[in-house]
């Protein structure tokens, strides 16, 4: 008769149910990882000690990891942010601290599951865990770039974290947030592209970003091809944006690409992204088409941005009132 079925017969007291959170816990330290899984579900079922829930759950998401059931770790990532986001958590410095390790454990999630990639944007850019990136773990603004960068689509949060990538310069930089600031701060194209250089050399070395997968098998980790192709796009974009006639033979030095790669490579993304532009093969030049939001959407924009601002004003409102109340 197995372990947790004699607790069934057994009468269930603080002891037995303290029992099973150890005997968990040797199962984790053994290696059977299922075992400490299932035997901390348990656990929770049974125990009334909110630490010791917490830390069970804690225990139950690193066995998932482990065990890669990258569906079933995001289901306990979730409950872990809803407990830690309550109102009702310990202090605001174990809030600050719990908020930290979350982010890092969810690394491990966000670069294996189908959704990673957009799911990373939305916990990393929420107010309170992007506070406490600011505050404690700066160096997570580069898995917060690298996100940005290879989404195919732009996110409403990108303009923001540009202001954040600005504000942190001095604090924490490295050759993909860096590489970001050149594009969209400085407008430093040289600079851009020499960071793209630096950005493959950080790409393979990160233990997440530079993850090896076997050749054919769908990788939710970026490659160092998706990541300078997408780089090259933001380059091009912002360059575009500030220039009405671009020199196609300057345009290909600043995209790390001979001529005829470069002109294959815009020809490419004017006819796939549809921009207003027009390609001179005799002068070797794109001119840029004006395109200018009528005053409609210019209102729309500048009523979200309004819209967004508001928001985060009563929040943080409301955090000062609760902390005043609270002492």
């Amino acid at each position: 008769m197995t372990y947790e079925i004699t607790l069934f017969y057994k009468q269930i007291g603080p002891d037995q149910i303290e029992a099973l959170y150890q005997y968990a816990k040797f199962q984790f330290e053994c290696g059977n990882y299922s075992g400490a899984a299932d035997y901390l579900y348990q656990y929770r079922a049974l125990c009334t000690n909110s630490d010791r829930n917490l830390s069970a759950l804690w225990g139950k998401l690193a066995a998932e990891i482990l065990m890669q059931n990258w569906d079933i770790a995001l289901e306990e990532l979730n409950r872990l942010k809803e407990i830690i986001d309550s109102k009702s958590f310990m202090s605001p410095l174990i809030q600050l601290q719990s908020r930290i390790w979350l982010m890092h454990w969810s690394l491990f999630i966000f670069f294996n599951h189908d959704n990673g990639r957009t799911q990373i944007i939305d916990l990393f850019t929420n107010d309170k865990y992007l506070n406490a990136i600011q505050t404690n773990a700066p160096h997570l603004l580069r898995y917060l770039a690298t996100a940005f960068i290879v989404n195919k689509r732009r996110r409403p949060q990108f303009k923001d974290f540009i202001k954040v990538i600005q504000q942190e310069q001095y604090s924490y930089k490295d050759p993909i947030t860096e590489f970001l600031a050149c594009v969209y701060v400085n407008y430093d194209f040289d600079g851009a592209q020499k960071k793209m250089r630096e950005c493959e050399d950080v790409i393979l070395n990160d233990p997440f970003l530079g993850k090896r997968v076997e050749e054919g098998n769908f990788s939710t980790v970026p490659s160092r091809d998706e990541f300078l192709e997408n780089a090259r796009l933001f380059i091009f974009e912002t360059y575009c944006r500030i220039h009405k006639c671009i020199d196609m033979r300057m345009l290909a030095e600043k995209l790390n690409l001979n001529y005829d790669e470069a002109e294959r490579w815009i020809v490419n993304l004017v006819r796939n992204a549809k921009l207003d532009a027009k390609i001179d093969s005799n002068s070797g030049t794109v001119v840029m088409e004006p395109n200018h939001l009528n005053v409609y959407e210019e209102l729309i924009e500048h009523t979200k941005a309004l819209s967004g601002r508001t928001y985060k004003s009563v929040n943080q409102l409301l955090e000062h009132a609760q902390a005043q109340a609270a002492r």
